[in-house]
């Protein structure tokens, strides 16, 4: 008799495969009412034992579990196509340009700055991961790359630690933009979010994927 039932096995293979929730529920009950019956019109002088049940529960409840736990990742595959996020699982592990914090450990630190084209000077602004000034110095006019130091304004050594740094642009004595620096940092996950995909930096920081401005293989 556990030879009968085998079939309600495969109809729930076949249902998976149609990923449809009605027929997986049509199959259980199926499975149900077959093992009732054979629990009914089993010999009485050679009864099934009650561990053969057991197994046929376990093995159809396993089969069952596979069968969300499939429908579970085909929805989750399609929510990250539809977002756009599926597209950049690459970007994982590579290292992005953009304006996140700089992490100072005591080597000079290439930084990409631009000024404002209306700029008649600029400067270049450090705060430390408490939010406080640190340094500022001048900085040269345009767009280009720099490798800080990690000094404050005397020159000294500043401390292993995480650093915002902004580039403002001054119009005479006033500020007329004030943007941050852009450095490579290391991609560790992709989000989804309503508004698109949301890049998860080593450093901790987050934002959309549109801000990132270059991408390059992580250093060996």
């Amino acid at each position: 008799m556990i030879d009968a039932i085998q079939p309600a096995f495969g109809g729930t293979s076949a249902g998976a495969a149609d990923g449809s929730a009605a027929a997986e529920s049509s199959d259980f009950e199926t499975f149900l009412k077959m093992l009732t019956v054979q629990m009914q019109n089993q010999d009485p002088l050679n009864p099934v034992e009650s561990t053969d049940y057991a197994v046929q529960l376990a093995t159809f409840s396993g089969v069952e579990q596979q069968v969300r736990t499939n429908q579970l990742l085909e929805s989750l595959t399609s929510g990250l196509l539809s977002t756009g996020a599926g597209e950049m699982v690459s970007w994982i592990g590579k290292e992005a340009r953009a304006p996140v914090p700089v992490q100072f450990d005591g080597a000079p630190v290439p930084i990409f700055t631009e000024t404002d084209p209306a700029a008649e000077s600029a400067e270049l602004i450090v705060s430390d991961s408490y939010g406080r000034e640190v340094s500022r110095q001048n900085l040269p006019l345009g767009e280009d790359v720099h490798y800080w130091a990690g000094t404050n304004d005397a020159g000294s050594p500043l401390p292993n630690d995480q650093y915002r740094i902004e580039v403002v642009s001054y119009l005479g004595d006033e500020e007329i933009a004030r943007s941050p620096a852009q450095t490579y940092d290391r991609i560790t996950e992709i989000r989804t979010a309503a508004s698109g995909p949301i890049a998860v930096f080593a450093s901790g920081e987050t934002m959309p994927v549109e801000q990132v401005t270059a991408l390059r293989e992580a250093a060996g």
